[in-house]
This record gives C-alpha cells, structure tokens and sequence, in this order.
C-alpha cells in the first residue's frame, strides 16, 4: 500500500483539478454600503445539461491515516463542496488517465477554504475530519447518470 502526504490546499496545487474558494487577499469590491466585502466569482460552475442545485451533506468525521480504494468522477457537472464549519476535511483528487484515474493527490483545507471540483474530476469521497462534517454541496440536478466509480489500489492518506 502507497502512502500519500496530504499536503496544503493552495490555489496552484489544486488548479488541475478544481477551483479554491477562499477570502485570500482583498475583497474584488465592496457592496452593502460598503459593510460587505464580495469575494467574486470564485468557481467556475459548469454542467452539461440540468441545473445547479445546493443540497446539504452531513458525512461522517474519518480519522488519519485515512484508507481509499475507489475514486469517483461527474462526467456532466462540476461539484464545490463549501464546509459549514471552520474545520479542515481532506480532499483526494486525481488526473484523468485514459477514462480511468491517475495517481492520486491529497490535500488538507485550511479554516474557512472550500473547493470546487471540476467537471469530471476524479476525487475521494468527502471527507471531514471533524464533526459536525456538515456542507452545502453545489452542483448538477438533471435526468440520467452523473456518476462514473473506479476501484484504485488501496492507498493511505497522512499529514
């Protein structure tokens, strides 16, 4: 079994496989009087057909090392998970290589970061590492399959 470092969720680490949504650096303008800092267009939300739809997702807290052997992708719809909490949650992506997944790569969020998966992205299932693993997940509602596994060899996520 390989074992993967989960390393710091950062904009160009992620890039490949998603957008990070975050508060980095000064707001790109001021709404609300001017009470209100908008942090805009930070994902770039993309579906084949249907429509974007929020829904919340309450998983359950996994523990370090973490074990994975099966990734899964949304060939019609790009996915952002945003956290309801301030605590971090590992995030597992991979390239695509031939319809199926490539080597694997592990991230950790920092307080406050959320991310938004690209459409068709191989990733892990969601993972918080702390309760209450609550979030609001956005992504594609429409008709038919949006949804693509693969077994990978078993591999363990640590910090």
């Amino acid at each position: 079994m390989i074992t993967l470092i989960a390393q710091t969720l950062t904009a160009a680490a992620f890039a490949p496989y998603g957008d990070v949504l975050d508060t980095d650096g000064a707001p790109d303008r001021l709404i609300n009087g001017g009470l209100c800092g908008r942090y805009h267009d930070r994902a770039r939300l993309d579906f084949h057909d249907g429509r974007a739809g929020i829904s919340l997702f309450q998983a359950e807290p996994r523990e370090l090392p973490y074990v994975c052997d099966l990734l899964e992708r949304h060939p019609d719809g790009s996915q952002a998970f945003v956290p309801m909490s301030l605590d971090p949650f590992l995030v597992i992506v991979a390239p695509d290589n031939g319809g199926q997944p490539g080597a694997p790569e592990a991230f950790v969020t920092q307080p406050g970061q959320a991310i938004n998966l690209h459409r068709g992205t191989w990733h892990g299932w969601l993972t918080p590492l702390h309760a209450p693993g609550l979030f609001a997940v956005v992504d594609r509602i429409g008709e038919g399959p949006n949804l693509q596994e693969a077994q990978v060899p078993a591999f363990q996520v640590i910090l």
